[in-house]
């Protein structure tokens, strides 16, 4: 005997008072980094800085980025269909870890490029840097502000904040170079920043893939604890025995479960199915869980109670 249990509550609600500024953020942040990007490759080989060309090639980079993580908000969207019967959601999934790779990627060719650069110097005007990268704190710490909200529940667009942060940061640490390279007349500070870039998206990139990583594998997401869950389902009115128990991500934003609850006393009804739902939705943000309910009258073990049984 199995039983669906859906909570309402924290499902989907919310969107119509999010998209409106998620939405407008990834248009502003796209129009404004594709303009940076531009300005950073023409002042960028004018004044031959390889910093402003590395970071330009990663703005351009988080361009894509913010194109495909507001494609997957779009996808995950979509209605389910008789083919994909939770409709997109897990799309953002992939977006998330696409954006990682593309990142990690370009961390390679930046160094390449960095490390050329700090065994043959070359002038660049520093006065030049510091003006454009000043520029880039602002479009890009103003593009992470928008994005921040939405950053809070849904690693999709949170994947997008922190290379608009850490970009941010990055331009702050190019006006650095600028500074000291007209003080001090040190020029491999070009290719030195170039490779503190690199290890920056470096940092701010592998906990994104490694979650996004996880998730695709239908991990159990980072912020659910599966014991506590089984815990909780074990301790329920009535269950003698929990089985069988999957937890993993539907999307970014959305979690399903699946279990087995052992009854002996006979199946409690929709009251207490609705209550668990409500339980795991308020307590661990598990918005879709199915749960099966086993009598145990027959003195049948269910195949699925050994834990490495799947």
């Amino acid at each position: 005997m199995s039983a669906h249990s859906h909570s309402h509550s924290s499902h989907h609600h919310h969107h119509h008072a999010e998209v409106d500024p998620t939405q407008r953020a990834f248009v502003v942040g796209v129009s404004l980094n594709l303009l940076f990007v531009a300005v950073e490759l023409a002042v960028g080989a004018w004044a031959n800085s390889l910093a402003l060309l590395a970071d330009a090639g990663h703005n351009f980079s988080d361009v894509i980025g913010l194109l495909i993580a507001w494609g997957a908000l779009a996808l995950a969207r979509r209605k389910p269909s008789g083919r994909f019967t939770y409709g997109l959601r897990s799309s953002t999934i992939m977006a998330a870890m696409l954006n990682a790779m593309l990142l990690l990627v370009a961390v390679g060719g930046i160094v390449w490029e960095g490390a050329h650069r700090l065994l043959a110097p070359e002038p660049v005007s520093g006065s030049l840097m510091i003006w454009v990268a000043l520029l880039g704190v602002l479009i890009n710490f103003g593009t992470a502000m928008m994005l921040h909200h939405g950053s809070k529940t849904d690693i999709n667009v949170r994947g997008a904040f922190i290379h608009m942060l850490a970009d941010a940061a990055v331009s702050g640490g190019v006006v650095l170079a600028g500074l000291l390279m007209l003080w001090l007349d040190w020029l491999w500070l070009d290719g030195a920043m170039s490779i503190l870039i690199a290890l920056v998206i470096l940092w701010s990139t592998w906990g994104l893939f490694r979650e996004s990583f996880h998730l695709s594998l239908h991990a159990v997401p980072a912020q659910v604890n599966a014991e506590e869950v089984q815990e909780y389902l074990r301790k329920l009115p009535g269950v003698s025995e929990v089985h069988d128990l999957h937890i993993w991500a539907m999307s970014t934003t959305e979690i399903a479960l699946t279990a087995h609850l052992l009854m002996p006393a006979g199946h409690p009804g929709d009251v207490f199915l609705d209550q668990a739902a409500e339980g795991l939705a308020r307590q661990f943000h598990i918005s879709h869980p199915t749960l099966q309910i086993e009598l145990g009258n027959a003195g049948e073990v269910c195949r699925f109670s050994p834990e490495d049984v799947v």
